[in-house]
């Protein structure tokens, strides 16, 4: 959730804005709607995010022998690219967005999992 406040705020805030078409006032539109439930299921998320990788952590320590940081970070890197990548392609091919945005959107995710991936190879 930190990333994600760092990564879409301060970091990137106006070019994500700028390539997802959002204004300011769609913006305000959200936050009065509320935005809890979004942060709540972005947490969830997050952990069921988090819970594939740790298992990957285990079968990729097992099978390449690799341990410690760089087996998360490899467990981290695999899942972006295997089902991260992959699948949000497809706001290119069929939705219009732009490359820059898919780029931002991915560097947030990558960095998120190797993150995840160091941390779980730390924790076990």
């Amino acid at each position: 959730m930190a990333l994600g406040f760092l990564w879409y705020g301060p970091l990137f805030g106006k070019m994500w804005m700028k390539l997802s078409g959002m204004t300011k006032e769609k913006m305000e539109e959200a936050k009065k709607k509320g935005m809890t439930t979004g942060y709540i299921l972005s947490f969830v998320g997050a952990l069921v995010m988090a819970y594939v990788p740790s298992h990957s952590l285990v079968f990729a320590s097992s099978y390449t022998k690799v341990m410690g940081v760089s087996a998360g970070i490899m467990a981290g890197f695999w899942s972006w690219l295997g089902f991260v990548a992959p699948v949000t392609l497809s706001s290119i091919l069929w939705d219009g967005k732009s490359w820059n945005l898919w780029i931002l959107n991915n560097g947030y995710h990558l960095l998120q999992l190797l993150i995840m991936g160091t941390i779980l190879s730390a924790w076990k």
